[in-house]
């Protein structure tokens, strides 16, 4: 795997699919309207592991549309107009984790929605090598994990919470 050109950061002006309940698309909007007026769109959550099976954990810079600062357990972000689940989670994947060859596995979907908020989320798995280049305009800090190491921090730090609800039904999934 190699280092990838530096790749254009992702803007408001992004244009983004608008969904229904059933991830149907019905629409199109750019990202600062789709957040802005609370419009259903489409998001990806990788969970990266290195070969010795830790987790890529990051805090997020303090410039991002949502979330700004918080810790994450997945690289990944909205999926653009036009594009696929599985395009965005290779695509997001290998610009945050600056890294090429990436093959995401798709596990499951949800619908998460809060008051401010309202995605289909796709969730995915993947390998990737120890050494990493992350995306300096997504992730401020960054290390790898043990599952175990996580656990204890996810009282103790402040984590994006979709990020939370995805690695929650995660674990639901596996017991499932």
């Amino acid at each position: 795997m190699t280092t990838p050109q530096a790749p254009q950061p992702r803007s408001a002006d992004e244009l983004l699919d608008i969904v229904d309940t059933e991830d149907r698309v019905v629409g199109q909007a750019r990202r600062a309207e789709a957040y802005a007026r609370r419009l259903r769109h489409r998001c990806v959550f990788v969970l990266a592991r290195d070969e010795q099976d830790r987790i890529f954990v990051h805090r997020r810079t303090a410039g991002k549309l949502v979330f700004p600062s918080l810790y994450d357990m997945f690289v990944g972000g909205v999926v653009g107009a036009g594009e696929s689940y599985d395009e965005a989670a290779r695509r997001e994947a290998e610009e945050e984790l600056g890294v090429t060859g990436l093959s995401p596995t798709p596990l499951f979907r949800f619908l998460y929605e809060t008051a401010e908020h309202s995605w289909w989320s796709a969730v995915y798995e993947t390998r990737t090598p120890v050494t990493v280049a992350p995306q300096v305009e997504e992730v401020a800090w960054h290390s790898f994990l043990t599952e175990a190491e996580l656990a204890q921090r996810l009282g103790d730090w402040q984590w994006v919470p979709d990020g939370l609800a995805a690695w929650q039904r995660l674990a639901l999934w596996r017991t499932s």
